[in-house]
């Protein structure tokens, strides 16, 4: 049930642009890893036993920063659109019914502000089309905010981001990563995409080695043909839990979640102007993630957490 594609901003360029802290813990607070500049000397690397490590959950509400209530009395029904095939984001369940945890947390925030709460599954491409013509009042199906989507519809705050991490076999695990410890090392990665960006820009002493797709930079890891690969955090968790990575491999360091290379995050879109609705949804998932049912419904979903 792993995701095969990353959070998308559109059809032709999910994931590839695009790119939650321990419970309770804010966005702020993660080890963002911003990669520094490499020292002319570089420490060596720390070495340590992979440990098991807490659940982690996503904290981007700042409870400093309580939204007040806004006027919910106009709000009778949200139409939520969402697509049809993203596990376990989007699906459908046995029941035909529509499922996951974006269908789950919408319901969650249609409880919370008391109104009545519909779910239409279409094609992912098709969604903003069918909100600019009211054919929906909410998209919630992992689309990632853009410059270019922000034209068109208005975004919530973002309910999760999808970070970037390095993954290493498991006799290879390192606490932290910086530039100056992947100096000679081979990592691989995606070509083309915001990741193998990243990395040109941040890792240069790294060997890079670009690859055509997940299939094949994950059998590279698993080959030893690279040290480490880089990649959607989301997607990797699911591998290295899932049967398909052999029990191989396990995260190396922390999350990496450079807004400028992996996207500002993924909100849920409103037809422009619909403030009464974006700032409802944004009062509910403040007291939805306070009330800790954010974290049941993402322990839910990720048995392995990709922060």
């Amino acid at each position: 049930m792993a995701p095969s594609q990353q959070a998308k901003s559109s059809k032709s360029a999910r994931g590839l642009l695009t790119g939650l802290a321990v419970a309770a813990c804010l966005l702020a607070s993660l080890p963002a890893a911003e990669a520094q500049a490499p020292a002319k000397r570089p420490p060596a690397a720390p070495q340590a036993a992979p440990q098991a490590a807490p659940q982690a959950v996503p904290g981007f509400w700042d409870p400093r920063r309580r939204p007040e209530r806004p006027d919910l009395s106009r709000l009778t029904v949200i139409r939520f659109l969402t697509e049809t095939d993203y596990p376990p984001f989007n699906f459908t369940g046995a029941d035909g019914n529509p499922a996951g945890f974006n269908v789950d947390f919408a319901r969650a925030l249609c409880e919370e502000i008391k109104v009545t709460c519909t779910v239409q599954m279409r094609r992912f491409e098709t969604l903003v089309d069918a909100l600019t013509s009211n054919r929906g009042d909410a998209i919630i199906a992992s689309m990632a905010v853009s410059p270019q989507l922000r034209a068109r519809v208005d975004f919530t705050d973002p309910y999760y981001r999808v970070p970037a991490r390095f993954v290493s076999r498991k006799d290879a695990v390192m606490p932290e990563i910086r530039p100056e410890y992947l100096e000679g090392k081979k990592v691989g990665v995606i070509a083309g995409s915001a990741h193998e960006a990243y990395l040109k820009a941040m890792f240069t002493d790294a060997e890079l080695h670009a690859y055509p797709g997940d299939d094949a930079v994950r059998a590279a890891l698993r080959r030893g043909e690279v040290d480490f690969i880089f990649g959607d955090a989301i997607s990797l968790a699911f591998w290295i839990n899932g049967t398909d990575s052999g029990d191989c491999c396990a995260f190396s360091g922390g999350p990496f979640v450079e807004s400028r290379f992996f996207g500002e995050g993924i909100g849920i879109a409103v037809r422009k102007g619909n403030d009464v609705l974006r700032q409802a949804l944004n009062w509910a998932m403040f007291r939805v993630w306070e009330k800790g049912r954010y974290t049941d419904l993402w322990l839910r979903y990720f048995s392995v957490s990709p922060f």
